[in-house]
């Protein structure tokens, strides 16, 4: 798969609160494991804990830090070569003349590119919880997709 050029995109989608919520979580997940593993050893409590143990608590905490920072990792790329769509892991560029339309399902917490047969792929760049954010961002999917995606054969 060739990637266009980082120029080349007309606009860049990212959700607009998911990520300081991401931060937020992060960073007192791994606050709270570093003061838990420093303290281990201050009082007894009838368990023998070594210092293995303290860096082991204060390093599982860095890790769940991590992959809760994978949520503000989202975005949408919108272009002439079609959507690059980037979620928690990997990206994914996916052409016009593959997707049928994209949709917000009611009650659904992101929007989805439609694919032939029943098949989608979530766009976790456009979150129900941007509200205005999101509706905004969908009118610029779908008035770029009019633009760009080649008209489709009735089956």
């Amino acid at each position: 798969m060739v990637k266009p050029k980082k120029d080349s995109w007309d606009v860049q989608v990212r959700p607009h609160l998911t990520p300081y919520f991401a931060y937020v979580a992060a960073f007192v997940i791994a606050a709270i494991h570093i003061a838990v593993g420093l303290l281990l050893k201050i009082k007894s409590s009838g368990v023998i804990f070594q210092t293995a143990d303290q860096v082991a608590i204060a390093g599982l905490g860095l890790v769940i830090a991590g992959v809760v920072l994978l949520f503000a990792r989202p975005r949408l790329r919108i272009g002439a070569a079609g959507l690059l769509v980037r979620n928690l892991l990997g990206e994914r560029l996916v052409p016009w003349s593959d997707m049928v339309g994209v949709s917000f399902p009611a009650g659904a917490r992101w929007a989805r590119i439609d694919l032939p047969a029943d098949e989608y792929i979530p766009l976790m760049a456009i979150q129900a919880v941007d509200k205005g954010r999101a509706v905004d961002a969908m009118d610029t999917v779908r008035a770029l997709m009019a633009r760009y995606r080649p008209p489709r054969e009735q089956t």
